[in-house]
């Protein structure tokens, strides 16, 4: 029905007065003359499908029900059938860890060790370990430096040259005197006073070398020794720590350098090579040759009669964590290395995230290196 004119114009003249020229009767019938007849409203019917009258309904859901049940039963059963194979793959490898702490212990004797070792075919000349500081308890900084002296006076006693160890952090290079003087009091609690104790030299990238002014060579009683073996020291070990800083930055400060030297022309951009750059970055873990031909493990002189410096790149990487995670280890330094991940905690049920260092896990990566099959891409 079309508005009338007079109707819109008293309308209009009411709101205008903000209703003050039509009372509320008069604005209820003025209204009432444009709404609909009741009888001309369409009222929507209910539908089948919502009608509770009809049960075909609660049929049908008892298919999805059933699938529902069937996904819940596989779901649980895929659960339980890995948490027992985790658990008994855990139990397996905490009985053998138990069996091989009992039968192979340094008891702090190198002679021990050295027998744990004697039969091996090969040992590594470049040893490196992944370790992880444990920031949110008191004596994490306190369990680390420990577990740096146990691995150096382990590989000092096996007769590995350099033991490189990589924290991501970088909080062993804040304590470098520290490390190097609990260090020192473990290799003299392992081999005895000096003169008996190994030559240790600690580096580490763009820091200073800590090297103490080596003994004289004095035959002398050591740990392991039975009253006629008498032997000098003639073991050194260099200790090498690392960081995240000496991955990725040291290739982004080369990549800064080069582009840097090529814009002030002082380098050619044809001289910047693969050989170059890899040269630049294996400097980066490369340990200098030692003044003196003793302070090596065998003393040995190349055919020029110079001293020889010891390898850059790892032959055996330790990872002492439930997986093998880098954590930003440099990855040029471990393109041929030998990779042995000690597991979770050795084994240990509690399935504790942070693995031990312990004299099996380190055995078991010398075993596992001396029977590894090196095929350099052949």
């Amino acid at each position: 029905m079309p508005f009338n004119e007079e109707d819109t114009t008293y309308y209009r003249r009411d709101v205008g007065t903000k209703g003050l020229a039509m009372s509320t009767e008069e604005r209820r019938q003025l209204l009432e003359r444009y709404l609909p007849e009741p009888s001309q409203l369409q009222i929507p019917q209910k539908s089948a499908r919502t009608s509770p009258k009809r049960k075909p309904g609660h049929r049908r859901r008892l298919r999805p029900f059933l699938k529902q049940t069937l996904y819940l039963v596989i779901y649980l059963t895929i659960g339980f059938i890995f948490g027992v194979y985790i658990r008994v793959r855990q139990i397996r490898s905490a009985v053998l860890q138990k069996y091989i702490a009992i039968r192979h212990h340094h008891h702090r004797t190198p002679a021990y060790i050295q027998k744990d070792l004697r039969n091996l075919s090969r040992l590594p000349e470049h040893l490196s370990v992944v370790l992880t500081y444990d920031s949110s308890t008191d004596d994490g900084l306190e369990t680390l430096l420990d577990e740096v002296a146990e691995l150096s006076a382990w590989s000092a006693a096996a007769g590995i040259p350099l033991l490189s160890v990589y924290e991501k952090s970088g909080v062993l290079k804040q304590y470098m005197s520290a490390v190097h003087e609990i260090v020192q009091q473990k290799l003299v609690a392992y081999f005895g006073a000096p003169p008996s104790t190994p030559t240790l030299r600690m580096l580490a990238p763009n820091y200073p070398t800590l090297s103490p002014v080596p003994s004289p060579t004095i035959p002398a009683q050591t740990n392991g020794t039975t009253d006629g073996d008498h032997r000098s020291t003639d073991i050194s070990l260099n200790l090498l720590l690392l960081s995240e800083s000496d991955g990725r930055a040291t290739l982004v400060d080369l990549t800064r350098t080069l582009a840097e030297m090529a814009q002030a022309h002082k380098l050619r951009p044809k001289d910047i090579t693969q050989d170059l750059i890899d040269t630049e970055i294996s400097a980066t873990t490369s340990i200098p040759a030692l003044s003196s031909p003793s302070t090596l493990t065998n003393g040995a002189l190349d055919t020029d009669g110079a001293t020889p410096s010891l390898p850059s790149e790892p032959d055996l990487l330790i990872v002492f964590a439930p997986y093998i995670k880098l954590d930003g280890y440099p990855p040029w330094q471990i393109r041929l290395t030998e990779i042995f991940c000690v597991g979770d905690s050795g084994g240990d049920v509690s399935g504790r995230q942070r693995t031990r260092v312990e004299y099996q896990g380190f055995l078991r990566a010398l075993w596992n290196y001396a029977g590894a099959e090196f095929r350099f891409g052949t």
